[in-house]
């Protein structure tokens, strides 16, 4: 499939504040009226998460006491923003719609856990009266039920919504935030009902506080990476394959994820188990021998996949930019997030809060565009009419970033006139005459600027 063509665009005075408006909002992308299945579909999540909710606070509630839920929201909502904001720093080149991470979140925290919880005492009513003990019940039947609702919302993403996954980073992140709100729930119930309620019936506010906040120390600062550990196995998973062509890629990739994801929950569950009826060594020693190491090096992976995709544009766009639509340099900005805030901390100063969101703006669809094409290239769309969406929607994000240039480009006054032509820069020195100049083997130049013939 070849580039469309190079864009023709002229040079012309610095436009005003309205002409910065009209440009951002013909860059903005259009706004999709919600179908009818897709309005249904929509109320009916948002249903089955507000009556998930309420039932189970309602259940938790009248369980543990009033003041032990409030004890446990409070205690369990403070690692909640750390590690959100993880997840969000995770997903700054390509950032999802916000609804969508918050659906994935309140999905965790309501319906996984709802369903989780009704499965796992079901399951613990029956091996009672079967005679089964209910280690059983930890470590076989809640990691799958567990891992399984977890993933349930980030399996729903991928198969009706692919192209909001982007590679790895994208299935982490959903996948994280739905365990992280089923850890708040989980939280909730351990540290308000087996946490304060016991403690403070034996031996007052005190003891129920000092009771918190050992669990806490246990279960938070020590293992709070423990759900959303087992469940990015799944988004990484789901992230492989939502960047392969191959069938056979696409099916066994999120499953062999979710396995993974289920038998590191059932290890730590017995490991938990074994420390609390033989002997803490074992808790001990499975915590800085296997997990430690585990989480750790998952962590370098993720950091590593992050930088590897983001910078996807510096592979990707050189072909725009042979074509006339990016300058070198521009290719170059978008390689890193110090490079892409040194260009809007840029945009900002020659084109004020204006030129900061256009900037924005412009990263995020040449972002988009180097994944568009590289999903391309992979032949990841190879029906007909998934090229011809993929199409449109490259000739979209093309016009989306030539409006957004609009804003800040020949605003400096510290940037001599120049314009590029696919192959060289045509520069005008102080004498006033423009002159070619090739473009360095490896630019450097941190702030975009616009290619133009």
């Amino acid at each position: 499939m070849s580039l469309p063509p190079e864009p023709a665009l002229t040079a012309g005075p610095p436009p005003g504040l309205a002409a910065d408006q009209a440009a951002l909002g013909a860059a903005a992308p259009p706004v999709r009226r919600t179908g009818r299945w897709r309005g249904l579909l929509l109320g009916l999540l948002i249903a089955v998460i507000a009556i998930s909710g309420v039932v189970l606070l309602g259940y938790v509630g009248n369980r543990i006491g009033p003041v032990a839920l409030a004890v446990g929201v409070g205690a369990a909502v403070l690692p909640v923003p750390v590690l959100v904001s993880c997840f969000l720093w995770l997903d700054r080149y390509d950032p999802e719609p916000v609804r969508l991470l918050l659906f994935c979140f309140l999905w965790g925290a309501f319906v996984a856990t709802g369903v989780a919880l009704v499965v796992n005492t079901t399951a613990g009513w029956l091996f009672e009266r079967w005679g089964i003990s209910d280690i059983v019940v930890g470590v076989v039947v809640a990691p799958v039920i567990e891992e399984t609702m977890k993933a349930a919302f980030p399996i729903g993403i991928f198969l009706l919504a692919r192209r909001r996954f982007s590679g790895v980073t994208d299935g982490i992140v959903f996948c994280g935030l739905s365990a992280t709100g089923f850890a708040m729930v989980e939280n909730i119930l351990y540290l308000g009902g087996y946490g304060y309620a016991p403690g403070a019936e034996q031996s007052g506010f005190a003891g129920g506080a000092l009771a918190v906040e050992a669990m806490f120390i246990g279960r938070v600062l020590l293992s709070g990476f423990g759900h959303p550990l087992f469940t990015s196995m799944t988004g990484i998973g789901l992230g492989i394959a939502a960047r392969s062509a191959d069938r056979r890629v696409r099916v066994l990739a999120p499953l062999l994820g979710l396995l993974l994801a289920m038998s590191l929950h059932a290890t730590w569950n017995l490991m938990a188990t074994l420390g609390q009826d033989v002997s803490l060594y074992f808790t001990l020693y499975g915590y800085f021998s296997v997990f430690v190491p585990i989480f750790l090096t998952v962590t370098g992976v993720v950091i590593w996949v992050r930088s590897w995709e983001g910078r996807l544009t510096e592979r990707v766009l050189p072909a725009y930019a042979a074509a006339g639509w990016f300058s070198p340099p521009e290719v170059t900005a978008l390689g890193t997030l110090g490079r892409r805030l040194s260009a809007r901390a840029w945009a900002r100063r020659v084109s004020g809060d204006a030129g900061a969101t256009a900037m924005r703006g412009y990263q995020f669809a040449a972002t988009r565009l180097a994944l568009l094409r590289d999903g391309l290239d992979r032949g990841l769309d190879n029906r007909p009419h998934q090229v011809a969406e993929a199409v449109a929607e490259e000739r979209a994000l093309l016009a989306a970033i030539e409006a957004y240039r609009q804003v800040f480009t020949r605003r400096d006054p510290m940037t001599p006139p120049a314009r590029w032509d696919g192959h060289r820069y045509h520069v005008v020195f102080p004498d006033g005459v423009p002159r070619p100049v090739e473009a360095p083997p490896l630019p450097v130049v941190p702030v975009p600027f616009l290619a133009q013939r």
